[in-house]
Formats: structure tokens, sequence, C-alpha cells
């Protein structure tokens, strides 16, 4: 049920697909992070900082 949800919000709200898009372009990055054997110390803010910024989206599209 919540994947058609999901689905139908992607396919008829605006704000709502951009949010979705964003979160998985912050999804990628992250991946990116994780993968690497070791991170600097920028890259480790910017693994914290995606994901806070990952969360606020996610709230903002359960808002919605």
């Amino acid at each position: 049920m919540v994947d058609s949800v999901r689905e139908q919000l992607l396919a008829s709200h605006e704000e709502f697909r951009r949010l979705a898009q964003e979160h998985n372009q912050h999804c990628q990055r992250l991946h990116s992070l994780i993968e690497k054997r070791y991170l600097t110390e920028d890259e480790k803010l910017e693994e914290v900082r995606i994901k806070k910024v990952k969360l606020l989206l996610k709230d903002k599209m359960q808002m919605i």
C-alpha cells in the first residue's frame, strides 16, 4: 500500500517528486562514501550532513 501511494505521489505531485529525486541523489552520494575504505575529515563531515539532509527530506515527503 505504501508503495502504491508513493507511486501515485511520484506521478502526480511535483514537490514530492523533487524531494524524492533529491533524496535519491543523496543516497547515491552516501553510498559512494560508504564504499570508501577511509574517509577524509571533510568526507566524514559530508557523510553526517548527508544523513541529516536525507532525514529532513524523508520527513517532508511523509508530511505530503
